[in-house]
């Protein structure tokens, strides 16, 4: 099957995004659009290359502790206002494989927000969990979790980080996947890894039977290993994201990072033949497009939210 996937890399571009618009059209033509708040800033202990937030790492980014429920609330308010009905709290650090106070105020925010935003679907991105916090999570009804993989296990530790393994995260999604809620679970393209590992990955993705799959195209951060990275190319990005509509039909497949700082006039394209989804208003430690440029986006692309 990998072998038949590779092969569609020597068609020529527009053939590969036929199959892949041919896809998307039959199995994913709902759009996924979400916003997320930094809610705790740097104060990590991971060393992962690519992260502003990594003490490691020497990026100027602005630090603070978990912020209060009016913070988070007024971003989520916004959120909703703007029509958006996905919001996720993300907070930096290795995670919580135990419920100590910060995880218990973090659940305590996600009930409140679900009490006053009911219509609002609260999604989370808090790193590493256990079956333990899994299951309190899921208690909290929270929506979606987010925990990217980023790339390929063999290729954790070279590019990604060392101070955790791709073990735990692979485990915390397992635990996931026992509940009634949607993992989102993604990749960042770019490091120096191979179409191959890409494709690779998203097999493994597949096999993981996550939901919402995002892609993050690196954006080299000044102060972070990857700062001096060169771009990849724009026909590059493409081609990844078609072939991950191909593999992984009936997927949200949102386009992350990247995708206005880089891909610029060509995320359209990418829109149109692979991804069903994006992030809009902003990253962790980059900004991105405001919710109400991304609106229009989609109007001028024909969608409907």
């Amino acid at each position: 099957m990998e072998k038949d996937i590779k092969d569609l890399l020597n068609l020529d571009l527009f053939e590969l995004l036929k199959i892949a618009s041919d896809k998307k059209s039959k199995y994913a033509r709902d759009i996924h659009i979400c916003s997320i708040i930094n809610a705790k800033s740097g104060l990590c202990t991971e060393n992962c290359t690519y992260c502003a937030q990594s003490p490691f790492n020497k990026a100027k980014i602005e630090k603070y502790s978990l912020l209060n429920f009016d913070r988070i609330y007024e971003a989520a308010s916004k959120t909703y206002e703007n029509g958006i009905r996905h919001f996720g709290i993300v907070t930096s650090g290795y995670g919580y494989p135990k419920p100590n106070k910060e995880f218990e105020e973090i659940l305590n925010i996600i009930v409140k927000l679900k009490s006053k935003l009911p219509e609002l679907e609260i999604c989370a991105s808090l790193g590493i969990l256990s079956e333990e916090t899994v299951k309190l999570i899921v208690e909290a009804q929270i929506s979606e979790y987010n925990h990217n993989l980023q790339v390929i296990p063999e290729k954790y530790k070279s590019l990604i980080a060392t101070t955790h393994s791709i073990e735990e995260r692979i485990n915390t999604i397992r635990e996931l996947k026992k509940y009634p809620i949607k993992v989102c679970s993604g990749a960042i393209i770019g490091l120096g890894e191979t179409m191959d590992d890409r494709i690779k990955l998203a097999f493994f993705l597949k096999e993981l039977d996550v939901d919402i799959v995002p892609i993050n195209v690196l954006i080299p951060i000044k102060g972070t290993k990857f700062e001096d990275k060169n771009y990849i190319t724009a026909i590059e990005v493409i081609k990844t994201f078609a072939i991950y509509r191909i593999i992984l039909k009936d997927k949200i497949i949102k386009f992350a990072a990247g995708r206005e700082t880089i891909m610029k006039d060509f995320q359209g394209l990418i829109m149109l033949s692979s991804a069903n989804g994006f992030l809009t208003g902003g990253y962790l430690t980059t900004r991105g497009r405001s919710i109400e440029e991304d609106l229009q986006f989609l109007k001028e692309l024909d969608f409907f939210y």
